[in-house]
């Protein structure tokens, strides 16, 4: 059986659902957020009381992306969905000045808790761009390192999706994605 999706509406109600996340992180949805989440994930500690709370209250992702394997200073990372920040600015904090975090969102109201987010750390090595999974707003072979979290699940185009995740890393750079499988 053939399934028919309306991508511009899947897209637009993703947008929203997320759009609440980022405004009001504190309402109730159909996953975990915030502080609570991190803690079930077993996230690094360290690395999270850096943050500021609201890159905190509007996590949303589905696995700690930071048990499966090293970020090394200078490399170049792009966090695919990158929210309100954490994931990316985490991964700044393990990059360094040398290194480059660029985080690809489709929602405006998260990328702009983002950039404050950077901007109160002063995070100059970070930057947030509008885009989609399928069309990655990122050079090819220019990155080290691709970062998703719970992000390709709600993506129409998962085929799309991964081939700009291997498009845009360099040759032997990695992917560490969490997700979920429906």
């Amino acid at each position: 059986m053939q399934v028919t999706i309306d991508v511009e509406q899947l897209r637009s109600e993703v947008q929203d659902k997320y759009a609440g996340v980022a405004l009001t992180p504190e309402g109730g949805f159909h996953f975990h957020t915030g502080q609570h989440l991190v803690e079930i994930l077993d996230y690094p500690k360290e690395a999270v009381s850096r943050l500021p709370e609201s890159a905190v209250e509007s996590f949303a992702g589905v696995g700690n992306i930071w048990a499966l394997g090293p970020i090394e200073p200078g490399w170049t990372v792009v966090d695919i969905g990158s929210g309100a920040g954490l994931d990316s600015l985490i991964a700044a904090g393990k990059v360094g000045p040398s290194g480059h975090v660029i985080g690809i969102d489709m929602t405006d109201e998260m990328l702009a808790k983002a950039r404050k987010n950077a901007e109160t750390l002063g995070y100059s090595h970070v930057e947030y761009r509008k885009g989609l999974a399928e069309a990655l707003p990122v050079e090819d072979a220019s990155v080290d390192l691709v970062i998703s979290n719970g992000v390709i699940n709600l993506v129409p185009g998962k085929d799309s999706a991964y081939r700009e995740l291997f498009r845009v890393l360099r040759p032997g750079g990695r992917a560490y994605i969490a997700d979920v499988v429906i």
